[in-house]
């Protein structure tokens, strides 16, 4: 165990990131195919893919998912994840053609860095082939390069948020994990505890609970509420990837993937905002076979969940002058 997604067996995870225009892309690749789910809640979701996901629908397997920064653009980086795949062979077989199913969303990363570099499909291609079954490196990385929280006061007054990754061992081999990618308008906190890790920060240079400053009464009225500018429309998402090696139905783990949104509850608050594209994909790679373990994945995937998004601003460090958490002076 590594404490990470690629705890699941069948599971690898590459990046691509480019510090200098602070954007990139992460890529999971299940060789072997996994069953896939999803949970779209944020108001303003870019997604590609996702109704394939659908219980209801034909395709069982899942052969990729990309998490990418650059807004709609980065959806574009999927095709380079495709040919990685369709090189090797890996991809639903339609006679004699291979397809790839790579479903994917994006975070909107344009106001950090260059707004005009966006993951494409050379790195999508670059992410592909640098995935394996290491531990996932996570912070400032991939999806999670330019990602950024608690934006309620603008974002030049945010915190780094990034890439995060745990994972749960069940035991007798049964394994569940989460990846996320932290890029939410609302700040973060440690659900056990209740505190603040990021938020958006005050005049003194402090992270202030997200939740209170939209409380305010002044709040949003020009001329006296204290915001540096207000909230980017379509300008933030949380991506979470939830796995299991445990065999699952495609309406299992549709249901998996809409639990594990109670962690992005538990974890960064207000979630699910109308400025949010919230997006929660599930895999199941099936090297288990445990069907009475259902419910204790349900369970358990609202924390795996919540603890990736928590190790996102743990490990993430500063970047074009957003500080990280470990730059911020919490207690004063």
């Amino acid at each position: 165990m590594n404490g990470t997604l690629t705890d699941v067996s069948g599971l690898e995870v590459g990046h691509y990131t480019d510090l200098a225009s602070a954007t990139g892309c992460t890529v999971v690749l299940c060789r072997d195919s996994a069953t896939g789910g999803v949970d779209v809640r944020g108001a303003a979701p870019g997604t590609r893919e996702t109704d394939l996901l659908r219980a209801e629908n034909m395709v069982l397997g899942v052969h990729g998912l990309l998490l990418s920064g650059g807004s709609a653009f980065g959806l574009a980086a999927a095709t380079g994840v495709m040919r990685y795949l369709e090189e090797r062979g890996v991809g639903h077989r339609v006679g004699p053609f291979v397809v790839p199913i790579v479903p994917g969303a994006i975070v909107f990363d344009l106001g950090i860095g260059s707004s005009t570099v966006r993951p494409g499909e050379a790195e999508g291609y670059a992410a592909a082939s640098a995935a394996s079954a290491a531990a996932t490196p996570q912070g400032t990385v991939g999806a999670g390069t330019g990602a950024t929280v608690g934006k309620a006061l603008g974002r030049s007054r945010a915190m780094k948020g990034g890439v995060g990754s745990a994972s749960i061992d069940l035991g007798e081999g049964v394994v569940i994990a989460a990846l996320a990618v932290v890029n939410a308008i609302g700040g973060v906190v440690e659900p056990a505890s209740g505190r603040l890790l990021a938020g958006p920060r005050g005049q003194d240079g402090r992270p202030r609970d997200s939740v209170e400053v939209y409380a305010s009464p002044v709040y949003g009225r020009h001329g006296v509420a204290p915001v540096a500018e207000p909230p980017a429309a379509l300008g933030n998402t949380t991506l979470a990837v939830v796995a299991t090696n445990v065999r699952l139905s495609k309406a299992q783990a549709n249901r998996l993937a809409m639990v594990a949104h109670d962690g992005l509850a538990l974890a960064i608050r207000p979630c699910h905002t109308v400025h949010d594209g919230d997006t929660v994909f599930a895999l199941a790679t099936g090297k288990v076979d445990a069907p009475d373990e259902f419910p204790r994945l349900c369970a358990l995937a609202p924390t795996a969940t919540a603890r990736a998004i928590v190790h996102a601003v743990r490990h993430a460090t500063g970047l074009h002058g957003i500080p990280s958490m470990g730059e911020v002076d919490h207690d004063g």
